[in-house]
């Protein structure tokens, strides 16, 4: 049975599913960063998966990070796996722009975190509401 780890639960928005992974948004509006996990228990590494998973997280990631470049209108996508401090596998999607707040370095413990209100979280999901077919299946309630 898929059960989300604590730290993703505690630090992000759930946007939604995919046919694999779940959606979700990271609470520091600092970028828009999203992040997809496979409903699979026990998998810490992208080998882990089966073929056919593998081949559907990619797919699922590359959709996502296509779709996110064109609709925040990002200079570049940061798309990684690195799982040091979560070892649930996950993988980060994230909307970079020369401006922000830690280019060109990676995000990561660059500033603290700037949490999302719901209407900022409410704002995204409707863009999304706005591109996405119906593969995907949107949750409106917050982990």
């Amino acid at each position: 049975m898929f059960v989300l780890d604590t730290r993703l639960h505690e630090d992000t928005w759930l946007i939604g599913d995919f046919p694999l992974c779940r959606l979700l948004l990271s609470n520091d509006s600092n970028y828009p960063w999203f992040i997809l996990v496979p409903r699979r228990e026990g998998i810490s590494e992208l080998f882990q998966l089966d073929d056919r998973d593998q081949q559907l997280m990619w797919s699922e990631t590359t959709a996502l990070a296509g779709l996110l470049k064109g609709l925040f209108g990002a200079d570049k996508m940061n798309v990684a796996t690195l799982g040091n401090v979560v070892s649930q596998l996950h993988m980060h999607v994230i909307v970079r722009y020369q401006a922000d707040a830690a280019w060109p370095a990676p995000v990561w413990g660059k500033h603290s975190a700037k949490p999302y209100t719901q209407a900022e979280v409410d704002v995204i999901r409707g863009k999304l509401k706005s591109v996405l077919d119906g593969g995907f299946i949107f949750s409106e309630v917050q982990l």
